[in-house]
């Protein structure tokens, strides 16, 4: 999966092409991912995820057949470009979701049967001279690309997992328009919107057999897992009131004018 906000130039890995490619690993800034306010996970990140940050529903695009495409996402900021799990270039949470854990690497779709394994070429990591090796000298994959290529090829068939949960969904019209409003310190109001969540007044309204068929297939706890995760909202609150705190200069107090009583 190649996200434009995060790998700004995504290149289909070639042996003749980046012979020569190194990356110095693992990434030790991620500064480069302080403008993600929201970041795609797969169905079987949930667990771990809904721990530490809110999982949300987006429209992301068009199926095939007309209907809209759902993915789920974790909430890393409340407004644009705000990433409120980095700080000073470090990841603040004890998990880090696959695509980010992934990078630079990411998996570029042909067509429906066809991928190709990337690299982003704008990583400050790249480099000809120093680093670990893509490709070995004739030209076969280097053992960095051997462990990577599993792992990219195992979340490409969780994303295409998740696609379907997400159209489960929407088949059953279980989603509904998100509003998350909060009052921060100042009195003043926040809000966030334009995240789907799953209704709970129409979850407990499905027939017996479908919360079996839901529980069976995965896809009941997944959805609890989700509304466990939104718990975390408190947290992205706390951290932006900290974060405005910090950019926001302290006030420079004004002596009073000569002769004043």
């Amino acid at each position: 999966m190649i996200n434009q906000n995060l790998h700004r130039q995504p290149s289909a890995l070639d042996s003749a092409q980046h012979r020569q490619l190194k990356l110095r690993l693992p990434v030790t800034d991620w500064s480069l991912a302080n403008g993600l306010n929201a970041l795609f996970v797969a169905a079987a990140e949930f667990g771990d995820v809904c721990r530490e940050i809110p999982i949300v529903f987006v429209r992301a695009g068009k199926e095939p057949d007309g209907r809209d495409q759902i993915a789920p996402v974790a909430v890393l900021g409340l407004t644009q470009g705000e990433n409120l799990y980095v700080q000073e270039g470090r990841w603040r949470a004890h998990y880090m979701p696959a695509v980010l854990r992934l990078y630079p690497f990411c998996i570029g779709r042909l067509d429906e049967q066809r991928f190709a394994i990337c690299v982003d070429l704008a990583y400050a990591g790249v480099d000809n001279e120093v680093g670990r090796p893509v490709f070995e000298a004739d030209g076969q994959p280097a053992e960095l690309l051997k462990t990577m290529q599993p792992q990219l090829e195992a979340l490409e068939t969780e994303i295409q997992r998740t696609r379907l949960i997400g159209q489960r969904l929407l088949e059953l019209d279980l989603l509904r328009e998100m509003r998350f409003d909060a009052t921060l310190p100042d009195g003043s109001k926040h809000s966030v919107d334009g995240f789907l969540t799953v209704d709970d007044k129409k979850m407990t309204e499905l027939p017996d057999a479908v919360i079996g068929e839901l529980h069976r297939s995965g896809l009941l706890g997944l959805v609890h897992l989700h509304w466990v995760s939104l718990g975390n909202m408190r947290r992205l609150v706390e951290w932006h009131v900290e974060r405005s705190a910090a950019a926001t200069p302290p006030a420079i107090p004004v002596a009073p004018a000569a002769g004043a009583a």
